[in-house]
């Protein structure tokens, strides 16, 4: 009687227990259609904000921080410059991009099964909607327009380093080349689960070698193409107005809350300690840096201020979602010492003019942050090992790639456009030259 009573209560526990277990969903490997009661509305609801957030980092943050630098017959060609960017590349990633960077295929590329415009479904009376493997808990289109801002920002990261005498028509031909064939295949090195970096793992959170390394040396390598500006060391660039700068620099700090925490792709723990380091992070960068410039120049400065608290904000990206927040203000002042030397001492060193350091503070810091992740990645608080060597590599890869794909798309690029403008124009100031513009008095 016992034993028949045993095997009636495992039966009874298999006929309940075998269902559960064949109704467990298999982790996603491609982008599909889900039921729309599997999404998760506060994740949703965050990614959406963090995507306007990263947005609002280029249009305006980087078109005031870049503008108010300049020389005030160039600041309407360097906003136009931004914006234009940012219309290019959104239109390129829904049609290649997306598609390249994010979805399977091999180690080196995406499949391209989001190709032109295609994917982002939402089908109301299904009661059905598509998303990413990589973020199964939101609509793929919001994770392709999250994604989108980031393509966006780094693109318009370069401007910084050809302000004041690049062709328009050239630039625009550079920046659409670059957002395909440089951007979107280390985006999915890195980024995308199946990609060769990822799996030998590399670790960046938010983008501190496929965003700022990768812009920096782009930067690096498409100021020493096109030389120096007429004038350069000779005569004072006296700033249009370090006020906009400044307005630049405070949106760029808002906006990294949702570039950082937003990469935690939840509303949850992780977003929460990456919102917080990355507000440590941009403290400490640029009270270091105007610590280093009031010593060697004996007097603090408004743009040295905003230059080390961005950064302190380039250096906290990849390690955002792997660090605590004691190594986050470790983090923060050594890249607003290393960046303040890069935008001074390693810049005289490479005799380029990088005009508005891209190079010195996007290229350096991102360096600094992706190598000082692998020293500090927290497995309490990601679930991974830090790796300096797998970093370090991860680094050279993108410099490399990077420099030499950037060689190549000047080259190109010059043979259908030219990539600079004549001496007169350049005199004249690109406002007039360009665009038939100019700022009022």
């Amino acid at each position: 009687m016992h034993r028949i009573r045993t095997e009636c209560l495992l039966a009874c526990f298999l006929c309940c227990a075998l269902p559960a277990w064949a109704q467990a969903p298999a982790p996603l490997i491609h982008p599909t259609l889900v039921a729309q009661e599997t999404l998760n509305a506060a994740d949703t609801a965050w990614m959406m904000t963090s995507t306007a957030l990263v947005l609002l980092m280029t249009l305006p943050g980087i078109a005031l921080f870049y503008g108010g630098m300049v020389r005030k017959k160039n600041v309407l060609n360097t906003m136009a410059s931004v914006v234009a960017a940012a219309a290019l590349v959104s239109l390129l990633w829904f049609a290649v991009g997306y598609s390249l960077a994010f979805t399977p295929g091999s180690e080196w590329l995406g499949g391209g099964s989001r190709l032109w415009f295609s994917g982002l479904d939402y089908l109301k009376v299904a009661g059905k909607v598509a998303v990413s493997h990589a973020a199964p808990n939101v609509p793929e289109s919001v994770y392709a327009m999250f994604q989108l801002t980031f393509a966006i920002i780094t693109a318009a990261l370069i401007v910084g380093a050809v302000v004041e005498r690049m062709r328009f028509s050239a630039l625009l031909w550079f920046i659409g080349l670059w957002s395909v064939l440089v951007y979107a295949p280390i985006a999915h090195w890195v980024w995308e689960p199946g990609g060769w970096l990822a799996q030998m793992g590399v670790l960046d959170f938010a983008g501190g070698s496929v965003v700022h390394i990768n812009a920096g040396v782009t930067g690096l390598v498409c100021a020493h193409v096109l030389g120096a500006r007429r004038g350069y060391g000779r005569e004072p660039f006296e700033p249009f107005n370090l006020g906009l700068t400044m307005a630049g620099a405070g949106l760029l700090w808002v906006g990294w809350f949702g570039f950082n925490a937003g990469s935690a792709v939840a509303a949850d723990g992780r977003a929460g300690l990456a919102m917080a380091v990355t507000h440590i992070a941009a403290a400490a960068g640029a009270l270091s840096w105007m610590l280093g410039e009031w010593i060697v120049r004996r007097r603090p400065s408004l743009l040295g201020l905003c230059s080390g608290l961005v950064a302190g904000l380039v250096a906290i990206t990849p390690a955002a979602g792997f660090v605590t927040p004691k190594d986050a203000l470790l983090i923060g002042t050594v890249a607003g010492l290393a960046c303040y030397w890069g935008a001074t001492g390693l810049k005289r060193l490479l005799n380029t003019d990088d005009s508005l350091d891209v190079f010195g503070v996007h290229g350096i810091g991102g360096i600094v942050g992706a190598l000082m992740t692998g020293l500090l990645a927290n497995r309490t608080i990601s679930g991974v090992h830090g790796d300096l060597g797998v970093q370090a590599l991860g680094v050279l890869v993108v410099i490399v790639y990077s420099a030499v794909m950037s060689l190549a798309l000047l080259w190109l690029t010059k043979a259908i456009v030219g990539l600079r403008v004549d001496d007169e124009s350049e005199v004249t100031g690109l406002d007039l030259t360009q665009h038939r513009e100019r700022m009022g008095t």
